[in-house]
């Protein structure tokens, strides 16, 4: 079964876990803010908790009144399990078409050239 995905306002949020670490819901806010998203209090609360119940995000309270959420996947995780479930559905399974698209709608720069170049010559060093 594949993981619920995560909605355009929910990567928002975990966008400032990921780059911030931990926080409470006011600092998770105050963070958006900083990103140009100002939701409220409630709103956030709302994004925090549904992604929680995704599996996106823990919760843990401290000694303190405040819970303190965190991410449990990483953006690598989230954008693997996309971009599978992507293959899955339009690809039957095979992630050479995805790949082509990339290097087709010119999205990779020269690092990203080299970082794939590199990574798929460590693969054939596997194999």
């Amino acid at each position: 079964m594949a993981t619920p995905q995560a909605s355009d306002a929910e990567l928002e949020v975990l966008k400032v876990l990921w780059q911030g670490g931990p926080g409470t819901v006011r600092e998770v806010e105050v963070r958006l803010r900083r990103r140009r998203r100002r939701w409220a209090y409630n709103t956030v609360l709302t994004l925090l908790s549904r992604l929680r119940e995704k599996g996106y995000v823990a919760s843990d309270k401290s000694d303190a009144a405040a819970h303190l959420f965190r991410a449990t996947v990483s953006r690598g995780q989230l954008l693997a399990n996309g971009l599978s479930d992507l293959a899955d559905r339009v690809c039957d399974g095979t992630a050479s078409p995805l790949v082509q698209a990339l290097v087709e709608g010119g999205r990779l720069s020269k690092d990203d050239i080299a970082q794939l170049r590199k990574r798929l010559d460590e693969l054939e060093r596997k194999e």
